[in-house]
């Protein structure tokens, strides 16, 4: 038995909280861990922005003050010096201004005599505990720019972050468990009751319909395609009684015989020769049958396995045909039965296995004996057209129902359900005419109308008449 912890709730809950976690650390590592290097990125592209602006207002009048609203704006600080000499100095000082007057002198020095137009330097600030960007560019051939502003997030700012992440974090943690617990029991309630409406057909209980009210589409296929198992399940299970119950009869039947007329020929007729020779001549009949049941049952399980190979080659279906006729002559002698055999070619070679098709013919005339009506009338036609060969065997019996022509095809299935010994055959035969015409790939069908009689029919490619 499967363990509570792997159950679909289970599954749902855990996986909807791992995937909350990976959420949450993606922002710590974003809001927290990576924002230092954020920071620096913004302010090192913002200190850029001024200096270009710087150089952009160098000769305005109002230079000064547009120096002074940048520095408040973007929160750095500027000084404009004249070579050595400061000229102007904003009045914002932040964190990122240098109070070391010696390390500003030591920085502008290197730039000026550096003769370059801009210059990128990073500094310890001391005074503040950071580090400082400090931004040189040169304005004209005595006029320099210096901003600076620190590259690193405010310690209050951070602060506030994770203490707004902590409290995050536990709101939504919270809200993925309640969240995960309802979409695990709307998703787990309707295969759970799918699973407990299965475990009845275990049980032998076919009547129950599979529902599904969940209006999800999978849960939705699932139940019909449980709902079509189990009507399958059920066919094959009624299919299977009336097998054992027919086969039960069939075989019953001629045994009891067997056993009677063995013991009268023993106890009755042990010095009557002929009565015994009759007692034999039965007794042999009915073990003909029995043979002829257990090839039967064998022949369709070897078919219905896959492991029957066509033996395939090339034959007169015409000769055939008459050569089987030639079988019935003692019904046409003692039952009255009559045979019409009609055929528009006198030759028509098929290639396909001969045994087979012989035995296809045989079991649906075996058939039309079995179902014709009272003339006792059975008529084959064989005709040829166009490379097709349409081969027919009618009854004129009583005809078959609408609603049992896909069964008539399955292993001892009987109209109404009443199983009557046939005076032919073992109730095997449609069968064994459906696996083998399958097996050639041959169309194949049934016509019936009722109370004029059935028309079973296969299609078979044929070949040129051989000389």
């Amino acid at each position: 038995m499967l363990k509570k912890n792997n159950s679909i709730n289970a599954h749902i809950l855990r996986y909807f909280l791992i995937f909350s976690i990976l959420i949450l650390l993606f922002l710590w590592a974003f809001q927290v861990l990576f924002l230092k290097s954020f920071y620096r990125n913004e302010k090192t592209i913002t200190i850029k922005k001024v200096a270009n602006e710087i150089v952009n207002i160098n000769n305005d009048e109002d230079f000064e003050s547009l120096i002074n609203d940048l520095s408040f704006e973007n929160e750095v600080c500027i000084d404009i010096t004249n070579n050595y000499t400061s000229l102007y100095e904003t009045k914002f000082f932040g964190k990122g201004c240098m109070r070391e007057q010696n390390i500003k002198e030591e920085y502008m020095t290197d730039f000026i005599t550096s003769n370059k137009y801009t210059q990128e330097y990073l500094i310890k600030n001391e005074y503040f505990k950071n580090e400082t960007l400090l931004y040189a560019v040169k304005l004209s051939n005595n006029k320099y720019a210096f901003i600076n502003t620190s590259i690193e997030p405010i310690d209050s700012t951070t602060t506030i972050l994770v203490k707004q992440l902590i409290i995050v974090t536990v709101i939504v943690l919270i809200l993925s468990f309640i969240i995960s617990y309802f979409i695990s029991k709307h998703l787990s309630k309707p295969i759970i009751n799918l699973n407990n409406q299965a475990k009845n057909i275990a049980n032998g209980n076919f009547k129950n319909e599979f529902n599904d009210e969940s209006n999800i589409l999978e849960l939705n296929e699932l139940s019909n395609t449980l709902n079509y198992t189990k009507n399958e399940l059920a066919k094959t299970e009624e299919l299977r009684r009336d097998l054992m119950a027919n086969v039960s009869h069939d075989l019953k039947t001629p045994l009891t015989m067997i056993k009677a007329y063995a013991e009268m020929s023993i106890d009755l007729h042990s010095k009557n020769k002929k009565k015994q020779k009759e007692d034999m001549e039965i007794i042999i009949s009915e073990t003909n049958r029995l043979t002829l049941l257990v090839e039967d049952i064998l022949e369709l399980s070897k078919m219905q396995s896959n492991i029957d190979i066509l033996n395939i080659e090339s034959f007169d279906l015409i000769e055939l045909c008459q050569n089987i006729l030639k079988k019935y002559k003692l019904y046409q002698e003692t039952e009255n039965y009559e045979f019409v055999f009609n055929y528009n070619k006198d030759k028509i070679y098929i290639d396909a296995d001969k045994k087979k098709i012989e035995q296809v013919i045989y079991n649906l005339i075996n058939n039309a004996i079995n179902y014709t009506g009272n003339d006792n009338k059975v008529i084959i036609n064989i005709n040829e057209n166009k490379n097709k060969t349409l081969v027919e065997v009618i009854d004129t019996g009583k005809g078959i129902n609408e609603e049992d022509l896909e069964l008539i095809w399955d292993k001892y299935y009987k109209n109404k359900k009443k199983h009557k010994r046939n005076l032919v055959g073992t109730g095997l035969g449609l069968s064994i005419v459906k696996n083998i015409l399958e097996l050639h790939k041959y169309k194949y069908g049934v016509k019936t109308k009722k109370n004029e009689g059935t028309n079973f029919y296969f299609e078979i490619n044929t070949k040129k008449e051989e000389k």
